[in-house]
């Protein structure tokens, strides 16, 4: 008995100080007490047994009650944009002691450096526009039936034409801004060069596969003589740089409305090299449809005032969720944005 008091006593002390009080039924002491009832001659174990069961509802019952008193405690409201001190702290800690770079946002600021040493420009993206950016200002006419291929989310609000505002379901839709704000680029010889990584959404059914908020990556290049190969030998040597080994890449033919001609972008396996028929990333194929990728289109070129006659370029657009789940053979993109400490603590 003396023994079950003092197990008592310290379990609920710590259920009183825990923020997660219901970790207090997996104390190592409370599971050998449980353990200890086969040891016990036939005699002892149903007494024993009762005073295990009678010690294991004290201990729910102050669980809850400690979850009622969080659950309404009052949370002092801070602000997550301000600088944190270090010294602040009741016990000094270094920052990185305190949390870690989510690895979306570490492998954006990866591929941000690539493009930079590429010659590219870095720019945001927003999280609500006008469907002139995302639609039609990319060759998507009002009215036409290609826009139901995005899925995207509508707002209740509407512009003073009356068409809702939307959750961009591309990078593509900063595509005009980008060529207008660096047009003056093409007037000095200078190409425009830029990408824009940043969140998007889309009305997906979830699974492993499918999330309704991912990343994308968008980069536009134009300049005088651009073509095709240019835009192959681009992608390439990013990929390359990005998964660290030589890879063959391939194009095939596609349909999106804002290049022509629009291709398919696939590279070797780069973990299989298409030599493992149970290879869970190509499924033994040996090549891995990546992203969409094309020449721009007049149309695109023309709504941002730059002569397709004189000027061409190349555009592709990218899932950086997906390049992440091949880096790192992650299974699931929903990971990403579960919170799960188990998770986000490998990076």
């Amino acid at each position: 008995m003396q023994r079950f008091d003092t197990i008592r006593q310290n379990l609920l002390e710590r259920i009183a100080a825990e923020p997660i009080p219901r970790d207090v039924l997996k104390a190592p002491e409370l599971k050998e007490l449980y353990s200890g009832i086969g040891s016990l001659p036939p005699e002892e174990r149903g007494d024993y047994g009762k005073q295990v069961n009678e010690l294991k509802n004290a201990l729910t019952a102050a669980i809850e009650a400690r979850e009622v008193e969080l659950e309404s405690a009052t949370v002092e409201a801070i602000d997550t944009t301000a600088p944190w001190d270090v010294n602040s702290a009741p016990v000094p800690l270094l920052p990185t002691e305190q949390g870690t770079i989510h690895p979306l946002m570490r492998e954006i600021e990866y591929l941000s450096d690539i493009f930079a040493r590429m010659g590219f420009a870095t720019e945001e993206s927003r999280e609500i526009d006008d469907q002139y950016h995302m639609f039609e200002s990319l060759n998507f006419p009002k009215g036409h039936p290609a826009r139901d291929d995005w899925d995207t989310f509508m707002t209740v609000e509407a512009d003073k034409d009356g068409d809702q505002f939307i959750a961009p379901a591309h990078t593509s839709t900063m595509q005009n801004r980008m060529l207008r704000k660096y047009k003056q680029n093409l007037v000095g010889g200078e190409p425009i060069a830029v990408v824009v990584p940043d969140r998007t959404f889309r009305n997906e059914d979830l699974d492993a596969r499918h999330e309704h908020t991912f990343y994308q990556i968008e980069g536009v290049y134009v300049a005088k003589g651009v073509h095709a190969g240019m835009l192959v030998a681009t992608l390439q040597t990013m990929l390359e740089e990005y998964y660290g080994k030589n890879l063959n890449v391939r194009i095939n033919p596609y349909y999106f409305p804002f290049t022509e001609p629009s291709f398919e972008f696939a590279l070797s396996c780069p973990f299989c090299e298409g030599k493992d028929p149970d290879c869970k990333v190509c499924s033994g194929e040996g090549w891995i449809e990546l992203l969409g990728c094309g020449m721009i289109h007049p149309n695109v070129l023309r709504a941002a005032d730059i002569d397709p006659n004189e000027y061409t370029g190349f555009a592709f657009g990218c899932g950086i969720d997906r390049l992440v789940m091949m880096k790192y053979g992650i299974e699931d993109v929903r990971h990403f944005e579960s919170a799960k400490l188990d998770f986000l603590r490998q990076f």
